[in-house]
């Protein structure tokens, strides 16, 4: 079967939107070759141009990761998959630290203890409106959305199996709960 340009345009474009294309690109070639090889037998079978397009992000997944594997430029940990230009530091083995310098030139440190009521006053109040918007939409469970995005430190990927909601839904959540914020400091 041949390929039509604008699969070959398709195939193409979802090469480069794949974050692993970046810093890779001069195998672009050998990934598209292999993208080609494995996607041949969907193509006359998927009538859907969305369904061919997710099918085909797949694959080209597969295909890079493959590639690189190939090139010696991935190898698989248990963690998945990482360059191998990436470093991985032994736990057992110390470090010496002593020729190190670390600055705080950037960090604004309060300089009396007026700034320091004045920070803590207004996290308070930050603290309290989140707690009052909550209560005033108990089914957007925005206190909880606050506790594990900024407290525990948790991405929206994170929070959405934890809550069981979809990520955009985690954050449009997030951006409300901000703009409601916004609106009574304002």
């Amino acid at each position: 079967m041949d390929l039509t340009q604008d699969k070959i345009d398709l195939i193409s474009r979802i090469i480069k939107s794949d974050r692993k294309f970046s810093n890779n690109e001069d195998l672009f070639d050998d990934f598209f070759n292999e993208t080609c090889k494995r996607s041949v037998a969907i193509m006359g079978v998927v009538d859907s141009e969305l369904t061919l397009e997710s099918y085909l992000k797949r694959i080209v997944t597969t295909s890079i990761i493959n590639v690189l594997k190939d090139s010696g430029r991935l190898r698989r940990t248990g963690a998945g998959y990482m360059s191998t230009k990436e470093i991985v530091a032994d736990t057992n083995e110390t470090i010496d630290y002593s020729g190190v310098n670390i600055t705080y030139a950037n960090i604004n440190i309060p300089k009396n203890p007026e700034e320091i009521v004045i920070q803590r006053d207004i996290l308070r109040f930050v603290a309290e409106t989140i707690k009052n918007i909550d209560m005033a939409n108990p089914d957007e469970s925005f206190l909880q959305l606050y506790h594990l995005r900024y407290d525990k430190g948790m991405t929206q990927k994170e929070i959405s199996d934890e809550l069981g909601i979809s990520q955009s839904e985690v954050s449009k959540r997030l951006y409300k709960l901000m703009d409601k914020v916004k609106a009574v400091i304002e």
